[in-house]
């Protein structure tokens, strides 16, 4: 059983909860059964000052992972905290060409993995990455991320 505490601390329109819900729990199917997370959905200047803070990069990015740091021999549901900068998804998302809420979905995937312990710092941990990744999209409905979009009409 999931528990997701959605905090949207900005202006710009982002889908239901109900969505992120579905989103992580597919990522989650044969990993998790139980879990805790929180979404923070967030604006350029927050996105900004957390990228800044925590991996020295002073600029916006689209989605942020902090996984729990629980002490050793802790077995606790929480996953940790994800900010997903929601007027980077947008921009992304037209820039590609790819339909909004399926890179809404994507990024939040990607997030929950790094959550998990995947990464992208060389190319095989990329490539495992992104075949999960392109698997859990594709059990939503949703075309391979990595695949450039249609230009929107």
């Amino acid at each position: 059983m999931g528990d997701l505490d959605l905090q949207c601390v900005t202006d710009e329109s982002v889908p239901d909860e109900a969505d992120f819900e579905h989103w992580v729990a597919t990522a989650l199917v044969g990993r998790r059964e139980d879990w805790e997370l929180a979404i923070r959905l967030i604006d350029a200047a927050e996105s900004q000052a957390l990228n800044r803070d925590y991996r020295g990069r002073d600029r916006p990015t689209n989605v942020l992972s902090f996984p729990a740091d629980l002490p050793a021999g802790v077995t606790l549901p929480l996953l940790g905290d994800l900010a997903i900068c929601a007027p980077i998804v947008r921009r992304e998302a037209r820039e590609q060409g790819k339909p909004v809420d399926a890179h809404w979905a994507h990024l939040t995937i990607h997030g929950v993995l790094h959550l998990l312990g995947f990464d992208h710092m060389d190319s095989v941990e990329a490539e495992t990455m992104e075949t999960e990744e392109r698997g859990i999209m594709a059990q939503l409905g949703y075309d391979d991320p990595y695949q450039p979009g249609r230009s929107p009409a």
